[in-house]
């Protein structure tokens, strides 16, 4: 008879563990390992974009080469996240030899360590062991969720964990237009008579996974495929089930990217087959999030979409780093602009002169890279170069960081501090309103 897990909260805050793999199973994993402290060693020839996102952040550590046993010198865990069987023993049997727990996702008889269903809720950490069954881990995880989130619902009751029903389109942000018609055609099922699956758009928030909506959370507890950003916050992916499909449609500023084509036609394609596609995405779709173009392409296609409002980063980062965006007798108005055409761009669509003629907070997403042009540009039509200015990175997050400068100094600033994205600059007297 094998003899129950003995449960165990490690404290890896600053120890070094090492995850072999780099591919979707990598990526729900490494966020909360992150979350923990620890010192991340990534082996893999190549990785998702999600997780060459945090290299490049240097949030983890990459060797770009398959495993070798002095991968785990110095390791206290070591997490398999690849699908070979033999190159799994391999790592597991030298993570043995040394006396180091070994977590497996190919083969969870032959690992020494299991990774529980996980819910988080403040300071409250659950984890849940199903006895080697994650399907019966994660429906008892779910439900102790939903008791904790009781306090959250106005009515007292818990959310409910049934599947959506209804053919056609729900969510008051909805393009009603688009979306009555692909509800009506997903309600008359696929050509081939099958039944035709759905989609959610959801907001993700701006980093810290405790923001995403109550609905956005259920509608993601029920996905058969999540199209995950690279600005989704890792641990909402960490709660998957271990059946879910995980892509990887990750966007990284200047670098590797899927095309929205693809991202489009992958959303199609899993929901005409009969799948729950969610496609989770950083703040709100809408917000400069391409979520117009996917819901269109899905109603073309005949694809029913639920829409489901996200916490924007251009309110929230500035207010985690204690900026309102509109502050009584200071700034009766703020816009959000996106910073990732050049102002001297002919593809720029943005009045930078008119913005520079405007009292109130301007907020930039996205626009590190031309941030010394967008000050040029707005100083040059009679913004002050002296107008209080700050980039907060990361925000919400446990990496957030603040920059504080003016208009005329931001970029120099910015670019001395090494400051990455994703990243929020906030522009107007609201940056010191706060300020004792």
């Amino acid at each position: 008879m094998t003899s129950n897990p003995y449960p165990l909260g490690l404290r890896l805050d600053g120890r070094r563990v090492v995850v072999v793999g780099g591919g979707a199973v990598a990526t729900r994993r490494v966020p909360a390992l992150l979350d923990a402290g620890a010192d991340v060693l990534l082996v893999a020839p190549e990785l998702t974009p999600a997780l060459r996102a945090r290299v490049d952040a240097g949030r983890l550590h990459w060797v770009p080469r398959r495993f070798l046993p002095e991968d785990l010198d110095g390791a206290w865990l070591v997490q398999v996240a690849i699908d070979d069987p033999m190159a799994a023993a391999s790592v597991s049997a030298v993570a043995a030899e040394r006396r180091i727990f070994c977590v497996r996702a190919d083969d969870r008889t032959a690992a020494t360590a299991w990774t529980p269903a996980v819910t988080r809720h403040g300071p409250v950490t659950v984890a849940v062991l199903g006895g080697g069954d994650p399907r019966r881990a994660m429906t008892v995880r779910d439900a102790i969720r939903d008791l904790l989130a009781v306090r959250l619902a106005p009515d007292g009751i818990a959310p409910t964990r049934s599947r959506p029903d209804g053919a056609s389109a729900t969510g008051a942000t909805r393009a009603a237009g688009a979306t009555r018609a692909a509800g009506a055609a997903g309600a008359a099922g696929a050509a081939d008579g099958r039944p035709v699956g759905r989609v959610a758009l959801v907001g993700a928030g701006p980093g810290d996974p405790e923001l995403i909506t109550v609905k956005g959370w259920r509608l993601l507890t029920e996905a058969d495929v999540v199209v995950a950003d690279r600005l989704v916050p890792g641990l909402l992916l960490d709660e998957l089930r271990p059946d879910v499909e995980l892509v990887d449609a990750s966007k990284i500023p200047y670098g590797p990217s899927r095309a929205q084509e693809e991202i489009n036609q992958i959303l199609v394609d899993r929901a005409l087959a009969g799948a729950i596609v969610v496609r989770l995405k950083g703040g709100d779709p809408y917000v400069f999030g391409r979520g117009g173009e996917e819901l269109l392409a899905c109603a073309k296609a005949g694809v029913p979409v639920t829409v489901v409002p996200g916490v924007t980063s251009s309110i929230a980062a500035p207010s985690a780093a204690g900026i309102p965006v509109t502050h009584r007798g200071v700034a009766h108005e703020f816009t959000v602009v996106s910073g990732h055409v050049a102002p001297d761009s002919p593809a720029s669509l943005v009045r930078w002169d008119a913005l520079a003629g405007l009292r109130g907070t301007l907020v930039i997403l996205m626009g590190l890279k031309n941030l010394a042009a967008i000050s040029e540009t707005l100083i040059a039509h009679g913004r002050p170069p002296q107008t209080p200015a700050a980039v907060v990175q990361e925000g919400t997050t446990g990496a957030q960081r603040v920059l504080r400068s003016t208009l005329g100094e931001v970029a120099a600033d910015a670019l001395a501090a090494d400051v990455r994205p994703p990243a929020v600059v906030v522009l107007g007297d609201v940056v010191g309103a706060l300020d004792a």
